[in-house]
């Protein structure tokens, strides 16, 4: 083991700019093709010997950005080298899957058959330590968030519409707030909880994804989370515009459901769609919204945690000085946040549109590779066993509230 020279959370900072000043300076990564609807596409497309030359180039560049990482936070560089290409070759069979005409009508998103493959091979075959060592789920979470932040354009905000932002926030608010008390009355932990109450009030898988760095939580509790979000959106998506059609909701008003209670955006899009062209433009108004409130959330929640949660060698009784707070702060926020001003303010929307594409499908990859490995960390006795019971609870109870809640400000709002 090397001695580090940045904090991980500084270092997914400096990789993450690393990538998106490379994207600026014209170093764009041709996106491999993944849709396919026959054996034919699959073959001659997918597996076309061009598509398969950009897949290999994309794991060089996203492999050296690995690596890198494992310099500057003084870990191994050859368990890197060894595990990282066999997480890279199943999250692509993840993008395969997710890429087939079945998966898109069902609006199944990569990071679900992400999750899966990993599960099945974590839990069906025995990994040798090393590999399991050389995972570092949290690690390619937390620069898919960076880059993310590019895609958080204020004057898109201002674009979204007063009304989207107030239903975000009076939502996204008293949402959490809900979900937090259900979780104390259930006596859940400190680090699930959080985790939950984002994930059910903000935007899903992003926002566990979020607060866990910002808690630096628990993989194995935020896969649980995740599992939960992914496993209610279908049959939301499916059911919802249904309800809606049955209450006789105007587009409007069901968008505006849709958008405050679907906590992925791919199943917004998916149940707007079945309602129509206005309800679809509404919906992903809402969403987007609730969507620019992550940065907000994670900064709010890792100052809370720190200063109410760890005083560390301190007095017990005694709060956390400024400096400690600031020492225990998840800097990848700090990256986040630096993205959006970067492509708000000082990217042309010209550029800006130019290197979106590339940015958008590393984003995606890096998400989908931490789903991978958390996978590959997690065990489905730990995953839903007795423990899990109160947690399944809290959320059907959270999510029930907010499927609620947010028909009742949507109709009043729209």
């Amino acid at each position: 083991m090397n001695k580090s020279i940045l904090t991980e959370d500084w270092t997914v900072v400096v990789l993450g700019f690393i990538i998106i000043l490379l994207s600026l300076g014209g170093v764009l990564l041709a996106a491999p093709e993944f849709n396919w609807a026959t054996a034919n596409d699959l073959t001659t497309k997918v597996l076309s010997g061009a598509n398969l030359l950009n897949i290999v180039i994309q794991l060089i560049y996203v492999l050296v950005i690995a690596a890198v990482g494992a310099v500057l936070t003084g870990k191994s560089v050859s368990g890197v080298l060894r595990v990282f290409p066999a997480v890279y070759l199943l999250t692509i069979v993840a993008l395969i899957i997710a890429g087939s005409s079945q998966a898109k009508a069902l609006n199944l998103e990569a990071v679900i058959f992400s999750l899966l493959i990993g599960l099945l091979i974590g839990n069906f075959f025995k990994l040798p330590q090393w590999f399991k060592d050389a995972l570092a789920s949290e690690f390619y979470v937390k620069i898919g968030l960076v880059l993310l932040g590019t895609s958080i354009i204020f004057s898109d905000i201002l674009k979204a519409g007063s009304l989207g932002l107030i239903q975000a926030l009076v939502v996204v608010v008293s949402v959490w707030y809900f979900s937090y008390w259900v979780c104390k009355r259930l006596k859940i932990d400190s680090e699930l909880t959080m985790m939950l109450s984002s994930a059910v009030s903000i935007c899903g898988v992003s926002a566990a994804i979020a607060t866990s760095g910002a808690i630096k939580g628990d993989p194995k509790k935020l896969s649980l989370v995740i599992s939960l979000v992914l496993i209610t959106a279908v049959p939301m998506m499916v059911f919802m515009p249904y309800v809606a059609k049955v209450l006789g909701l105007s587009q409007e008003v069901t968008g505006a459901w849709l958008g405050g209670s679907i906590d992925t955006t791919g199943a917004v899009v998916a149940s707007g769609s079945l309602v129509g062209e206005t309800a679809l433009k509404i919906s992903s108004i809402v969403k987007f919204s609730q969507n620019v409130l992550l940065g907000i959330a994670a900064f709010a929640i890792s100052v809370y945690w720190t200063y109410t949660k760890h005083p560390s060698a301190q007095d017990a009784d005694s709060k956390p000085t400024l400096k400690v707070i600031w020492e225990r702060f998840p800097k990848f926020v700090i990256g986040f946040i630096a993205a959006s001003l970067l492509f708000s303010f000082f990217v042309s929307p010209e550029k800006a549109g130019f290197v979106k594409g590339t940015l958008k499908n590393l984003q995606g990859l890096w998400f989908a590779l931490a789903f991978t490995s958390i996978g590959l960390e997690t065990n489905f006795r730990d995953l839903f066993n007795r423990e899990s019971k109160k947690p399944i609870y809290a959320f059907l109870i959270a999510q029930g509230f907010n499927i609620v809640v947010t028909l009742v400000i949507a109709m009043l709002l729209f």
